[in-house]
């Protein structure tokens, strides 16, 4: 009977070491990401899933919200056509609140964004997934924005 429990024991250990460790490299992930898009890599594309869902969520001037959604594709060709305007004016975004939590295709990191010389900060998350390989892709991001000009990319 000892040993059962102590085997019980010794794999909820091991179970919740794994746990934390997913939790460590899905948060350095996150700081990874933030680092390369505020440097304006060349590598963020590399860090999504190619078929990741991506929602900008436009925060309208009387508060509301509309959820504008793109395809993977569209959006990484959007990044690279903004990057060299955003290096052009030293745009970068911080982050703070930052939180991991799992879910069941991974786990969601969740913080409030604050654009460069904005006081404002506005909700974020995206949820990674650990692939086969080890590697860590982006397969959800959520990034509130106050720029309406993508209202009219609502469906």
């Amino acid at each position: 009977m000892k040993k059962i429990f102590l085997a019980i024991v010794f794999l909820c250990f091991v179970s919740l070491s794994a746990f934390a460790d997913d939790k460590a490299e899905a948060l350095k992930f996150f700081n990874d990401y933030v680092t390369a898009a505020n440097s304006y890599s060349t590598a963020i594309p590399t860090l999504y899933s190619p078929s990741a869902k991506i929602i900008r969520q436009v925060v309208k001037p009387d508060g509301t919200t509309v959820d504008v959604y793109t395809d993977t594709a569209t959006y990484i060709k959007q990044m690279k056509l903004s990057q060299a305007v955003a290096k052009a004016r030293k745009y970068k975004n911080s982050y703070s609140n930052i939180t991991a939590e799992p879910v069941s295709n991974g786990y969601k990191v969740s913080s409030l964004r604050q654009p460069s010389g904005e006081t404002y900060k506005l909700k974020t998350y995206m949820i990674l997934k650990k692939q086969p390989n080890g590697k860590w892709l982006i397969v959800e991001e959520m990034m509130q924005t106050k720029e309406q000009i993508f209202l009219k990319y609502a469906k």
